[in-house]
């Protein structure tokens, strides 16, 4: 049975705080006011949980930007850099797996922090054909809904606290600036859907990673060209055909595509149907600071614009 990946909760915090003494390690020149090593997984994570840390601590991220985290495969490097800090932020709901032969191996006290939990997750059947098999995967793109967003900021501040209590006020004041920005940035993009009729709003995506964004606000995930909340899988023929019946059965009108993803199937598709394809949705990373998507908020932002400009009339 896979190791469950260890969340540290408040109700252990005299544990943490004693564990976190052990562990922090001298100040280099990549530590700020504490020398307390931050590293968070995935670049949108990292930035999160940059915002409630502030200049306090500097969050390293383990995924450079750009890098699909269902394919990731660690360095000897990054499982180094990962032992080494004091305090590691994932996604969880299953989002690493990979990490979960590394955390074996980890001591027991290493401070692993879950960010989604206490959300409810949705479920997905891994297969709609009639000859597959239908086994259940916990979505874990929580984060395509700012709302739920909240969640990960509530942990990350109360896992920071845990680790640096000094930091606490600082901690706390920078996650209730953030939270509002979340909520600034869920009126932003309900504002901006508006614009698009709800007879159009209609997405077909490379896989299932937009359900929580379409359960919010109330768009239809027609179909998926991999049937998993993981991108790493493939499609069978009779899949593809079924997809195309339903894209037009729907009235679908655009493909969209994440950064990263091959493009080939989606063409395939368009080619079919002469349904547009939108390339370069932000999804698992955020771009450069120089790019499209250099933030979370940016990387929502964006997506929401691209899909506007492909769907309203």
């Amino acid at each position: 049975m896979r190791k469950k990946i260890r969340f540290i909760t408040l109700l252990a915090t005299s544990l943490i705080l004693l564990v976190s003494a052990c562990q922090v390690n001298p100040a280099t020149d990549q530590d700020d006011q504490t020398g307390i090593k931050v590293i968070a997984v995935e670049s949108f994570l990292a930035d999160i949980v940059q915002n409630v840390a502030g200049d306090r601590l500097i969050v390293e991220t383990l995924m450079p930007e750009g890098l699909d985290p269902h394919s990731f495969e660690p360095t000897p490097m990054d499982v180094a850099r990962i032992s080494d800090s004091d305090i590691l932020f994932v996604n969880g709901a299953g989002f690493e797996e990979w990490l979960e032969d590394i955390i074996e191996n980890l001591p027991a006290d290493q401070i692993i922090i879950e960010t989604s939990t206490g959300l409810q997750s949705r479920t997905i059947e891994e297969g709609h054909s009639e000859d597959d098999g239908h086994d259940h995967e916990i979505d874990p793109h929580f984060w395509l809904d700012p709302n739920l967003v909240v969640t990960y900021v509530e942990n990350i501040r109360d896992g920071l606290i845990a680790v640096d209590p000094q930091g606490k006020d600082q901690y706390s004041a920078n996650a209730e600036t953030y939270i509002q920005q979340l909520k600034e940035l869920d009126e932003y993009i309900q504002e901006k859907i508006a614009s698009i009729p709800p007879e159009r709003r209609l997405i077909v995506t490379n896989h299932e990673s937009f359900g929580y964004f379409a359960d919010r606000y109330g768009f239809k995930v027609v179909g998926t060209i991999i049937h998993s909340v993981s991108s790493g899988s493939a499609p069978s023929a009779q899949q593809m055909a079924e997809l195309v019946d339903q894209m037009r059965a729907s009235g679908a009108i655009a493909i969209f595509m994440e950064t990263g993803s091959n493009p080939q199937l989606a063409e395939q598709l368009s080619s079919e149907t002469g349904i547009k394809v939108v390339y370069d949705l932000y999804t698992h990373s955020i771009s450069k600071a120089d790019g499209n998507a250099p933030s979370y908020i940016g990387l929502m932002k964006y997506n929401v614009e691209q899909m506007v400009r492909a769907l309203a009339e």
